[in-house]
C-alpha cells in the first residue's frame, strides 16, 4: 500500500476510530449522552490527557499509544450499540469537507509530504520531540552530543508543552514515519473543528445543510489555513479545544456532577497543549461557569470541575516554571517577528485575506476591504442573533476569541500576536456566517444568500491563493534521509554540511547527527576559522580537516555544495540525493 494512501486515508480512519472510542468511554464515565458530532473532539481531548500523563516518565512513555487504544476499545464496548441511531450525516459532511480543504494542496502533488518546508522549520523540532517523548518521556538523558540532543535539551528542558502533537503518535499503528502524517493530522484537526462548530451553531441555524456550510467554511478561515500551510499545529489545536470548551461548558453547572468531567478534560487538554500561559484564553469561559454555578447553586460541581481540570493538567503544571521563564522572554520581545515580515493586520481576524502569503497585504485591496467589511458587519449581526436566541455557547466563544486576541496583541510581540489572531479567526468567521444564515432562515433569503456567497467566496479565494504558494517538502530527498537513518543507525557521530533541520532533528536521530549550521554541541569551523551561521551551507572541503576527524559518518548532498571529503573517509553509499561517507575504526 502506498505511503500516500496510508497517510491520507488509513491514518485518519485509525485516528478517528480511536478518538471516537475514547469519546464513548468519557461519555460513559461522565454519565452524560453527547451529540455524536462531539464524541471525536471529546475523545481527542481525552487522548491528549492520557498521553500527557504517560509521557511524563521514561517508565510509562511507551504505554502512551497502547493506553489510548485500550481506552478506545473499552469505549466501543460500552457505547457502540447506539452509534447507528445517532448518525449526523451533515455533521460528517462538514468534517469531511474541512479535511478535504486542508488536504487538497498536498494530495494534489501526488506524494506523501507536508507543507511549509523550511518556511517554518519548527515541524522538524516537533517531530524530533515526538520521537523521543513516546519512548523516553520528557526527561532528556543518555544521548550522545548532537544537534538532535541539543534541540531536545533546549525544548524539553524548557518544559515545552507536547499536547498539541502527542496524538500524532498514533502513526505508529500504521507503520509510517510521522513526517508523512503531519499534514493529514492538521487536516484531521480541521475536521474536528468543523464538527464542534456544527454543534455550536445548531441553536441559531436550524437547517442542517446551512449548519454544515457554516461549520466547514469557518474551520478554513484564511489565517488559520495559512498557518496550516506552514505546518503550524498549535493554532488549529487551540481553535478546536476553545470551541469544544464553549460547546460543553454548561455541563459544569448542569446535570450530574460527573458530567463536569467533560469540560474539565477539554480545559486540561487545552493547557497541556498551550501551557499554563494559555489559561488567559479560558478566563471568559471560567467567568461564565462561575456565575452560572453561583446562580444555579451548583458551586460544588463547578469547584469539582475546576479541581479535575487542574489535576488532569498536571503535565502542564509540572513544566510551567521552566517554560514560563523562556516564554516571558519571548513575550517581552515586542520587536521579535520570527518568520513574519512584520506585525499582521488585525483585520485578518475576519478570516478573509486574499493573498498568496498571509504576511503581506492583498493585491486586491479594495475587494479585500469590501469582503472584510461584510464579514465584520455580519459578525455583529450574528452576535446579536445569538444573544437574542440565548445561544450562550456561541456568544462565549466569540468573547473568548476576541479577548484572547486582544490580550496577546497588547502584551506580546508580533509572533505571538499572529498566532493568537490565527486561533481566534474561525471564531469571528463562524459568527459572521451565522449572521448570513440567520438572514436566510428569517425570510430574507436574497440578502442572506448574498452575505453567504461573499463570505464563502472570500474564504475560498483566499485559500486558493494561499495554497498556490504552498512550499511542499521534497519527498524524495527526505525519504532518502529516512532510509539512511534506518540503515546506519548507531554509526555516529554524523555531520551534515547543508542546512537540513529535518535530517539532524528527526530522520538521522539514531546517528547522533550534527548540522554545521544548526544548533550543535561541537564547533565545526571552516579552514579560515569561522563558523557557518544558521541556514548556511558550505562544501565539505571548506571545513578544517581536524574538525571533521571526530565524525564517523558524513551525509553529504550529491549536488550543490557537497564535495568529496578528505581521507580517511570512504564512500559507503551513493544515493540519488545523498552520499554517505564513513571513516573506519
Amino acid at each position: 500500500m502506498s505511503t500516500l494512501l496510508v497517510a491520507w486515508v488509513v491514518f485518519p480512519i485509525v485516528l478517528l476510530g480511536l478518538t471516537l472510542g475514547c469519546g464513548l468511554a468519557l461519555e460513559a464515565l461522565a454519565a452524560r449522552p453527547l451529540p455524536l458530532s462531539l464524541l471525536p473532539p471529546v475523545g481527542f481531548a481525552a487522548a491528549v490527557v492520557l498521553m500527557g500523563f504517560a509521557t511524563m516518565t521514561d517508565a510509562t512513555a511507551e504505554l502512551a499509544v497502547p493506553l489510548v487504544v485500550a481506552i478506545a476499545i473499552a469505549g466501543f464496548g460500552v457505547g457502540y450499540a447506539g452509534l447507528r441511531r445517532r448518525l449526523e450525516p451533515w455533521a460528517a459532511g462538514a468534517g469531511a469537507a474541512a479535511y478535504a480543504a486542508y488536504a487538497a494542496p498536498v494530495v494534489a502533488s501526488g506524494e506523501a509530504t507536508f507543507a511549509g518546508y523550511v518556511k517554518l522549520d519548527d515541524t522538524a523540532t516537533w517531530l524530533g520531540m515526538l520521537d523521543y517523548a513516546l519512548v523516553h518521556g520528557t526527561r532528556v538523558t543518555g544521548l550522545a552530543p548532537s544537534s538532535y540532543e541539543a534541540m531536545l535539551t533546549f525544548w524539553l528542558g524548557d518544559g515545552y508543552p507536547l499536547g498539541s502533537f502527542l496524538p500524532l503518535g498514533v502513526t505508529r499503528l500504521v507503520d509510517v514515519d510521522p513526517a508523512w502524517t503531519w499534514q493529514p493530522y492538521l487536516a484531521f484537526l480541521a475536521g474536528l473543528l468543523a464538527l464542534v462548530l456544527y454543534q455550536l451553531v445548531g441553536s441559531v441555524v436550524r437547517s442542517p445543510p446551512l449548519r454544515a456550510l457554516v461549520a466547514a467554511t469557518a474551520s478554513a478561515s484564511a489565517l488559520l489555513y495559512g498557518y496550516a500551510l506552514w505546518g503550524g499545529v498549535k493554532e488549529l489545536y487551540g481553535a478546536v479545544l476553545l470551541a469544544l470548551l464553549a460547546a460543553t461548558m454548561s455541563l459544569a453547572w448542569s446535570g450530574r456532577r460527573r458530567s463536569a468531567l467533560i469540560p474539565a478534560v477539554a480545559a486540561s487538554a487545552f493547557l497541556n497543549g498551550l501551557s499554563v500561559a494559555g489559561a488567559i484564553w479560558l478566563v471568559p469561559v471560567a467567568a461564565v461557569v462561575l456565575v452560572q454555578g453561583w446562580r444555579r447553586r451548583r458551586l460544588g460541581t463547578v469547584t469539582l470541575a475546576a479541581l479535575a481540570a487542574l489535576a488532569l493538567a498536571l503535565p502542564a503544571l509540572v513544566a510551567a516554571p521552566s517554560f514560563l521563564d523562556n516564554a516571558n522572554e519571548v513575550a517581552r520581545g515586542t520587536d521579535v517577528n520570527g518568520n513574519l515580515l512584520g506585525p499582521l493586520s488585525p483585520w485578518q481576524l475576519a478570516g478573509i485575506w486574499p493573498s498568496t502569503d498571509f504576511r503581506v497585504e492583498p493585491e486586491q485591496g479594495r475587494a479585500t476591504i469590501v469582503l472584510v467589511g461584510i464579514a465584520l458587519a455580519a459578525c455583529v449581526l450574528g452576535a446579536v442573533v445569538a444573544y437574542r436566541r440565548r445561544a450562550w455557547s456561541l456568544v462565549v466563544l466569540l468573547a473568548t476569541g476576541l479577548a484572547g486576541a486582544f490580550v496577546f496583541s497588547v502584551s506580546s510581540g508580533p509572533w505571538i500576536e499572529a498566532k493568537a489572531l490565527a486561533t481566534a479567526s474561525p471564531v469571528v468567521l463562524v459568527v459572521a456566517l451565522v449572521g448570513g444564515a440567520a438572514l436566510v432562515e428569517s425570510g430574507r433569503r436574497v440578502e442572506g444568500a448574498l452575505v453567504l456567497v461573499a463570505l464563502v467566496g472570500g474564504v475560498v479565494w483566499s485559500n486558493a491563493l494561499g495554497s498556490s504558494e504552498a512550499y511542499l517538502a521534497p519527498r524524495g530527498q527526505l525519504a532518502e534521509l529516512e532510509g539512511i537513518g534506518e540503515r546506519y543507525a548507531g554509526d555516529g557521530p554524523t555531520l551534515m554540511t547543508e542546512y537540513q533541520p529535518y535530517g539532524v532533528r528527526h530522520f538521522l536521530r539514531r546517528m547522533d547527527p550534527e548540522g554545521a549550521s544548526e544548533l550543535r554541541r561541537r564547533t565545526v569551523p571552516l579552514r579560515d576559522g569561522t563558523l557557518l551561521g544558521k541556514g548556511e551551507t558550505a562544501p565539505i572541503r571548506a571545513f578544517a580537516p581536524e574538525a571533521l576527524a571526530v565524525y564517523r559518518t558524513l551525509v553529504l548532498l550529491r549536488s550543490g555544495p557537497g564535495g568529496v571529503p578528505p581521507a580517511p573517509f570512504r564512500l559507503v553509499k551513493r544515493g540519488r540525493h545523498y552520499d554517505v561517507w564513513r571513516q573506519p575504526g
